[in-house]
Formats: structure tokens, C-alpha cells, sequence
């Protein structure tokens, strides 16, 4: 399985931004994916997460009611709309499949990561 995410960019405080992930593999719709970010300094951390069963989304306390996750697996495609956007937002985005079960919102529970995509938000 590989990973691409993109829409990556510097947006000034309360603003928008939408980081779409491709993915390979034919067997796309059954893999949760989740989205979680890295900052210089910090562990990764969970943002969202969305399975592949019933389209059950799982978020961040610190991004709940700010960010949207949703997947389309008719494009092989997992998105992240983020609103609302605060400096402390600002870090390097990362998009994860997890073929087998597991945590959600660890990141030992996703067995591929996508290179990661940058957004910077000003202040």
C-alpha cells in the first residue's frame, strides 16, 4: 500500500484547508485510515480517523468540531477539512492505513504512513 497526501500550505488563523490522501491497493475500502501530525520536537500525535466498516469518524479532543474526516472509496481517497485553523495546528500532516485492528488513535495501530504534508498556520 502506498500513500500520497497533498494540499499541504500556510494559512493565516481561522482559516481552511483541505489535505487529501491517495491510496493504493485494491482492497482500499477495507482499511481504517486516520490522519495525525508531527511537530519538530513532539511525538506524533492522532488527529482523526475514520474505519472502513460504517464510515464511524473518531477525532482529536483539540480538533473536534474543526476538522472532517471522510473517505471516498470509489477514488481510493482519504480527506482531512480543516476549519477554524489556530497556530497551534501548524505541523507536518501524515495519512495512515491500518490493514488489521487495532487502536484507533495510536500509531502503532496503522501499518502504512504516507510521507507527510506540511501546513503552517500564522498568526
Amino acid at each position: 500500500v502506498q500513500l500520497q497526501a497533498c494540499g499541504g500550505g500556510l494559512v493565516q488563523t481561522g482559516g481552511s484547508l483541505r489535505l487529501s490522501c491517495a491510496a493504493s491497493g485494491r482492497t482500499f475500502s477495507r482499511y481504517r485510515m486516520a490522519w495525525f501530525r508531527q511537530s519538530p520536537g513532539k511525538e506524533r500525535e492522532f488527529v482523526a480517523a475514520i474505519s472502513w466498516s460504517n464510515g464511524y469518524t473518531y477525532y482529536a479532543d483539540s480538533v473536534k468540531g474543526r476538522f472532517t474526516i471522510s473517505r471516498d472509496n470509489t477514488k481510493n481517497t482519504v480527506s482531512l477539512e480543516m476549519s477554524s485553523l489556530k497556530p497551534d495546528d501548524t505541523s507536518v500532516y501524515y495519512c495512515a492505513a491500518a490493514v488489521y485492528s487495532g487502536s484507533y488513535s495510536a500509531s502503532s495501530g496503522y501499518d502504512y504512513w504516507g510521507q507527510g504534508t506540511l501546513v503552517t498556520v500564522s498568526s
